[in-house]
């Protein structure tokens, strides 16, 4: 009998796009979903963007693009690096690829080893863990609280850390917290760092403009990590460019040139006209996306507020990103409208089923005692929605 291999089997579904994907099925049936599970910014692309796409058509931008990105959007790349992060990437350090996603996956696949342990910050972004485990490494993770705001101590890291430690990824700002390291305690983290040389750092920073503190902070520029740290960035989120899928590394040559390879044999370069318009995103200033930072910091403040009034939802005040990650275990093991809630999946389906709200369990990343709220949609959309939740809770 035919059957997928072992690998796809023991692969977990990604649980942010399987709630997106049950949403859709409900409003196809005429059911009033209100979907906050995905991470997608409800912005339009900004105009500028649109413009140097649409002249990167006229220009008949059409042919296979270079496997690791155009060499002038390379270029752009490294002098953001340098303007926004203070990191001298060259570009022979850069590759471009089919979203920040692919990046992960094709690092995880040039460094590790089967057996390799890779230490996970808890919560981590869902796609973590399944993408270590591709390829054949072991996620290790290191629960935090919302006692510590999400963070990893020190201590924690250098409790995690064994002679099978290979790689130390985190996001920041995080997918799903919404927390944010300073600079003090990324330093903190390096100075255990120091002691194990041969561990390589990823950082994600797709998030990196939606900072509601100001000033965003790289582990690669903390002294000593430069040459063992990808830094992972993309124009998804704070371009409001998901569907566009441009991601992109800066790194160790030896990984970079790795990940070149890599790509040559499944995707090869990205998309032309993405390509294109990302130069145009990527060398206009901040201040043109300041707009929707300030949106997304208005509807924080909203959500909080809200949430707030609700009996059982323990929040934080999450630094950046677009996401709240409630604590809801106070839930657990009570009935509700006869419906007993064993966790946070039983939760989420709850709201998704009496409330027709879509959010996602926090067990998807690492976190079983929270759900993730995205408040990428509209002021409306998410007062409706926690009117909705607190009704039926």
């Amino acid at each position: 009998m035919n059957a997928p291999s072992e690998r796809i089997q023991n692969m977990s579904t990604s649980a942010t796009l399987a709630m997106a994907a049950k949403a859709r099925e409900l409003r196809n049936e005429g059911k009033d979903i209100i979907g906050l599970s995905l991470g997608e910014p409800d912005f339009n692309i900004p105009d500028f963007i649109k413009e140097a796409a649409k002249q990167a058509v006229d220009d008949n931008y059409r042919a296979y693009t270079p496997v690791d990105g155009y060499a002038d959007l390379k270029q752009a790349i490294s002098n953001k690096f340098q303007r926004d992060n203070h990191l001298t990437y060259t570009t022979h350090q850069i590759v471009v690829s089919t979203g920040a996603k692919q990046s992960l996956f094709n690092v995880a696949m040039v460094v590790l080893n089967p057996g390799d342990e890779v230490i996970l910050p808890a919560p981590y972004w869902v796609s973590y863990s399944d993408i270590v485990k591709l390829a054949e490494g072991i996620p290790v993770e290191v629960p935090t609280s919302i006692a510590t705001d999400f963070k990893m101590t020190p201590e924690q890291l250098e409790a995690a850390i064994t002679p099978k430690t290979k790689m130390l990824w985190f996001s920041s700002p995080c997918n799903p917290s919404g927390s944010v390291y300073s600079k003090e305690e990324l330093e903190g983290l390096a100075e255990v760092l120091k002691k194990y040389p041969e561990i390589i750092v990823v950082s994600d920073e797709i998030y990196e403009h939606i900072n509601f503190k100001g000033g965003h902070n790289s582990i690669a520029g903390i002294d000593g990590m430069y040459d063992r740290t990808v830094t992972v960035n993309g124009v998804s989120k704070a371009f409001a460019m998901t569907g566009w899928r441009i991601g992109y590394i800066g790194a160790p040559a030896w990984i970079a040139k790795g990940c070149t390879k890599l790509q040559g044999q499944v995707t090869s370069g990205a998309n032309a006209i993405a390509q294109r318009s990302v130069i145009a995103a990527l060398e206009a200033p901040a201040s043109k996306i300041q707009y929707m930072i300030d949106e997304f910091h208005q509807r924080r403040d909203l959500v909080l507020q809200l949430l707030g009034d609700i009996a059982g939802f323990k929040v934080n005040v999450p630094e950046g990103a677009f996401y709240v990650f409630p604590d809801i275990s106070s839930f657990f093991g009570k009935e509700l409208r006869g419906v007993t809630i064993n966790n946070a999946s039983d939760f989420a389906l709850y709201l998704l089923e009496h409330a027709s709200v879509a959010t996602v369990t926090g067990e998807a990343f690492g976190s079983p005692n929270c759900i993730r709220i995205s408040y990428a949609a509209s002021e409306p959309e998410l007062k409706e929605a926690i009117a909705r939740i607190k009704a039926v809770v």
